[in-house]
């Protein structure tokens, strides 16, 4: 979603299912490095994006007994489907004051929001 190709898509320029490329996505499968590098590759970027948390994660162990640090919110916000659609849409808008009026919108209904009871 990131990079705005559908696991159907990608799928297809691997001569694979969208199902095998959700088990890859999800961990359920390896990926050879030979099959990374051809992803890059369709995605255009380069195979280290694939490993971006690692460092992170590398850091997070060696804390020992301390708690585990969650990701941060905005990560967990762009990574949420809703997140991502709205982060794209939002960087297609040219019209800086457009983007402004926007951005005082969604802030005017979130402080509005705050004083009222969550519906889920």
């Amino acid at each position: 979603m990131l990079v705005g190709m559908s696991q159907e898509k990608l799928g297809e320029l691997l001569g694979l299912t969208f199902q095998q490329v959700q088990k890859y996505e999800k961990g359920v499968n390896r990926i050879g490095a030979g099959r990374l590098f051809r992803i890059a590759h369709i995605l255009n970027v380069e195979v280290p994006y694939f490993f971006q948390d690692v460092q992170d994660q590398l850091s997070n162990a060696r804390q020992g007994f301390a708690e585990e640090s969650s990701a941060p919110p905005v990560m967990e916000f762009v990574s949420s489907g809703e997140g991502l659609q709205l982060s794209l849409a939002f960087m297609r808008i040219k019209d800086a004051r457009v983007r402004k009026r926007v951005l005082e919108l969604v802030k005017s209904m979130a402080d509005s929001a705050e004083g009222e009871p969550q519906q889920g």
